[in-house]
């Protein structure tokens, strides 16, 4: 233990981490060049043979990058334990040294004759005493001791000896167990459903040797600035070890480049789709695996603009942030907020993806420099047909609340990594996500860095005015079809009239258009209650305050298409759903992508209701 070389331990660790790399390199190389030429200039059934059989070359290529890299550092976790009890070790030999001790090979100490025996006179003869790494917890009486000086020193270095030598063979047998699991099978390397769940396994093995060596250091608490600041800091080596080990930590911190957490939330991906795989008989993991496996399709596929994955998470109803087009290089950057129903999903992972690609493609017909993200970073509400039918005041803030804060974290975070000077932002809330943004507007300081909001299909903000959402009532936009009922949910004191007339309209609603089909079916079964009540109420007044369309509220409406009516033929969930889609509201789409791209001046407007 004394002649210990940690070196040699981080040597060998550097080793791994180079294979590591180069596996990291030959993942890029075939998916960004060999994959995308093959793919740009060819057709057929060869070239989907031969891009099947790379996309399997390139998830092995990412098997090897990651197993590599937890080698590597449980390797320099392990020296830096070691380190640690390798100092505490020398400082007892010192000390023994510096007092003419005999240390032997079994770590007793010998001390010599010293001291005088008090009727002879005689020398006090020397011992040894023997080491325990267990805490001497009772001393035994004063009579019964040696009365050598040097006994209680020579048992201190004894015992401090054993201490170390014990906790390095304890040391020694975890790091030996890890490091005998981070093994390939012996039949050749080729990633299955299981070889991925053993690597989520592995990951979670190495994360708990590496706590002290890594994690603890990872600034959760800090602001995006501060984190971003941390990450500039480290050395390469330590960036990539935070990366192979904690790629679910890296991957969703605020203040993180964009790239890197690309790169971290790819490979988390690829250990959550593993590790839900196994989960035959559980539903709900089923349902998030597929939507899961939806957004891996989207991401390997490639496109225009580029994908960045910037969150992914199990939390709640599941966690997912995409960006297209890459938002620290962006001039204009938008972040949408999705609402009633949405999950990670595969609904999510076809149709909020699209929104979000949608509106950057649109952005870059005005300005090549824009970005479009979509954040599912909140719980929205998961509403059932008894839900909405059976309490007419569920639908309450408070996950529109808690959201705000972690939207707000997000946006900082966006503004601390955006390379250009003064980035313009876009704050967009569609259906309760209008309410999210809303309520993120309405906190201290407004929303980090946003210039404009955009509130699609929204029942209200909970703010009165637009003046409340803190960017001035010319930056806040509005899109209302006249058609889409959830721009016209009744105030609470008119829901109460409509309850009874919604329980067959929802249970319609919501087998044919999901949890917002069954808002709108309720609604539509419950129109005769609501228009008796009508005219006694304040048609400013929606679900959430006032109506952002309504010329009280303040906000700039923008045209969007009035989609097919609501009562009869459930129309009212097309017209919900189509503001960002630029094949059905082209009008909409357009003015969302001016808004965007930082030409609002050049919108097509719409009287306020």
């Amino acid at each position: 233990m004394r002649e210990l070389k940690c070196s040699e331990l981080e040597s060998a660790a550097d080793g791994w981490g180079k294979v590591s790399n180069r596996a990291d390199a030959a993942r890029d190389r075939i998916d960004k060049q060999l994959l995308a030429g093959l793919e740009a200039t060819q057709e057929g059934e060869v070239v989907e043979a031969a891009s099947a059989r790379l996309e399997e070359l390139s998830r092995n290529f990412q098997y090897v990058y990651m197993e590599c890299g937890l080698v590597r550092t449980t390797l320099n976790s392990l020296a830096q334990e070691l380190r640690e009890v390798q100092r505490r070790l020398r400082a007892a030999l010192d000390d023994a040294d510096g007092l003419k001790f005999t240390v032997h090979a079994d770590g007793s100490v010998s001390y010599p004759a010293a001291g005088e025996q008090i009727v002879t006179q005689d020398k006090l003869p020397g011992g040894t005493a023997e080491g325990s790494p267990l805490p001497r917890l009772l001393s035994p009486p004063p009579a019964l001791t040696a009365p050598n000086p040097h006994a209680a020193k020579a048992q201190e270095i004894a015992d401090a000896i054993a201490c170390a030598v014990g906790e390095a063979n304890r040391i020694d047998a975890r790091y030996t167990a890890t490091l005998l699991k981070l093994t390939a099978p012996r039949d050749g390397l080729l990633t299955s459903d299981a070889l991925w769940a053993d690597a989520h396994g592995d990951a979670t093995v190495v994360r708990g040797l590496a706590d002290e060596y890594l994690k603890d250091s990872i600034p959760t608490e800090k602001s995006p600035a501060e984190r971003r600041a941390w990450w500039d800091g480290l050395t390469q080596e330590r960036r990539e070890e935070y990366l192979a080990v904690y790629p679910d930590e890296i991957g969703n911190l605020d203040g993180i480049p964009a790239e890197v957490r690309d790169a971290a939330n790819r490979d988390n991906l690829a250990l959550l789709i593993g590790k839900l795989e196994g989960r035959v008989g559980d539903e709900e993991a089923q349902t998030r695996l597929a939507g899961l496996k939806a957004i891996d399709e989207q991401l390997r596929s490639g496109g225009h603009p580029p994908m960045f994955l910037l969150g992914l998470g199990e939390q709640g109803n599941g966690r997912a942030i995409v960006s297209y087009g890459n938002p620290d290089a962006a001039r204009n950057v938008s972040v949408y907020v999705p609402g009633l129903g949405t999950a990670l999903d595969e609904e999510f992972a076809r149709n909020d993806l699209k929104r979000a690609r949608d509106t950057a493609v649109g952005a870059r017909e005005y300005d090549a420099s824009s970005a479009s993200i979509v954040w599912l970073g909140y719980d929205a509400p998961q509403l059932s047909t008894a839900d909405v039918v059976g309490n007419t005041d569920v639908m309450f803030a408070d996950q529109a609340r808690v959201g705000a804060v972690a939207y707000n974290e997000f946006m900082s975070g966006v503004s601390a990594t955006n390379r250009n000077e003064d980035p313009h932002v876009t704050a967009i809330g569609h259906s309760y996500g209008s309410l999210t943004v809303g309520q993120a507007a309405q906190r201290q300081g407004g929303i980090p860095g946003a210039d404009d909001i955009v509130l699609l299909g929204s029942p209200g903000t909970g703010a009165a005015s637009a003046d409340e959402l803190g960017v001035g009532r010319r930056h806040v936009f509005v899109g209302a079809a006249e058609n889409d009922p959830v721009t016209a949910m009744p105030a609470r004191i008119e829901a109460r009239g409509m309850a009874t007339g919604a329980v067959s309209g929802a249970m319609v609603g919501g087998a044919v258009g999901g949890p917002v089909g069954a808002v709108v079916g309720g609604l539509g079964g419950g129109t005769a209650a609501f228009l008796a009540q009508d005219a006694q109420a304040d048609d400013r007044e929606i679900w959430f305050g006032t109506d952002p369309a309504h010329e009280a509220f303040g906000a700039r409406r923008f045209r969007v298409d009035d989609g097919p009516r609501p009562l009869g033929d459930l129309g009212g969930f097309t017209a919900h759903t189509n503001y960002f889609n630029p094949d059905e509201d082209e009008e909409s789409a357009d003015n969302i992508a001016l808004i965007v791209a930082g030409r609002s001046h050049e919108i097509s407007t719409q009287e306020r209701r």
